[in-house]
């Protein structure tokens, strides 16, 4: 099969013909249709998370069509994030996948199942836990293989172009919102920053605006294009990182991987506010003032995401409904649309069309 291959942080990726995966025991194989560019795969390929398995495919957005199932598997602890006993015969959802389904697969690719992380629903922090595109071939190729407790049914309606940067992007954001919120939904006219407005942003923010939330958007000073993207997608306020908003915010989420900002997201929140870094790397947080975190203020991280995540945002997003603008690239063109994220000229999320693009495109 053709595939994208990183064989060295901060090298361009290449174009291989490599053996076509078969999936063992608990998995199946994807033929890949789409998959999202995500930051994340910037900062692997950039040699800012620094432990990947080399070589290695990237790419942890993706959605295709169950061309093979593996053997069942035996002796495996399913988690109890869905609730179930076992579901090592089952996909994210409980159903059995067969040959045929429409599938996504995220960045968490597998988890042990029995530490105490997992077993309270929280695998998303557990330590042997393994991410697609990572520590597991992922999404840039033809096709992908993947443990089923983490393939996700993809809504119906959904081409597969539009919905590939909800695997990564929508879930990373829909995880955030819900910490914005403590757990729960705010009430109507509760006030959000958004810092850095890219693939994320643009999602949550048509999630907050159904949820009934004001959205104001944060960019990179003299960044025009993204803050008028902002308005378009249901901010009501755009602005420059370096300006305030015009009222106390309630939650703000950082998207960009920039330190500095949590210091002047903490100055624009109304007391008992909260600061969500979303984000897998960020750099150094300088320090700051403790008149700016008193007054019941927060900093939290986001890490990873859990099927719970999936299945629950996978539900709501065809409510919404979620639109994802995309920028389409070939396969091969993988690098050209790292470097177009890399430099932050990409409105909405960037997606790799693989195999046959009517499908893709429409289905």
């Amino acid at each position: 099969m053709r595939a994208m291959v990183l064989e060295a942080a901060r090298t361009p990726l290449r174009v291989m013909n490599v053996e076509t995966p078969v999936p063992g025991a608990g998995q199946v194989r994807v033929k890949v249709e789409a998959c999202a560019v995500c930051r994340t795969d910037l900062h692997v390929v950039d040699g800012e998370l620094t432990k990947p398995k080399l070589p290695l495919i990237p790419g942890h957005q993706i959605v295709g069509t169950i061309d093979l199932v593996g053997p069942p598997a035996e002796g495996v602890a399913a988690g109890a994030a869905t609730g179930h006993a076992a579901e090592t015969l089952a996909g994210a959802g409980g159903a059995a996948l067969k040959v045929g389904d429409r599938v996504g697969i995220p960045w968490l690719g597998w988890s042990d199942g029995d530490c105490p992380y997992c077993l309270s629903g929280r695998e998303n922090l557990c330590d042997r836990a393994k991410f697609t595109g990572y520590d597991i071939d992922g999404g840039f190729a033809e096709y992908a293989v993947a443990d089923r407790r983490f393939a996700f049914a993809i809504p119906e309606g959904y081409p597969s172009l539009q919905v590939a940067p909800l695997l990564c992007a929508g879930l990373i954001g829909y995880r955030a919102l819900t910490m914005a919120s403590g757990g729960r939904v705010l009430g109507r006219g509760q006030r959000l920053g958004v810092y850095g407005f890219g693939a994320a942003a643009h999602i949550v923010t048509q999630v907050a605006r159904h949820q009934g939330r004001r959205v104001f958007a944060f960019t990179r000073p003299s960044d025009v294009m993204s803050q008028d993207f902002a308005l378009q997608m249901g901010a009501e306020w755009a602005g420059d990182t370096g300006q305030a908003p015009p009222e106390g915010l309630d939650a703000a989420i950082i998207f960009a991987p920039a330190g500095d900002l949590v210091p002047v997201a903490l100055r624009s929140l109304a007391k008992g506010g909260v600061v969500v870094c979303a984000g897998i790397h960020m750099s150094d947080i300088a320090s700051f003032p403790y008149e700016i975190l008193w007054g019941e203020r927060a900093v939290r991280s986001v890490a990873n995401l859990t099927r719970r995540d999936g299945l629950e945002f996978l539900a709501l997003a065809p409510q919404v409904p979620v639109n994802t603008e995309v920028r389409v690239f070939a396969l091969e063109e993988a690098d050209e649309a790292l470097d177009a994220l890399r430099r932050g000229t990409i409105n909405g999320a960037a997606v790799l069309l693989i195999g046959d693009g009517s499908i893709a495109r429409g289905r």
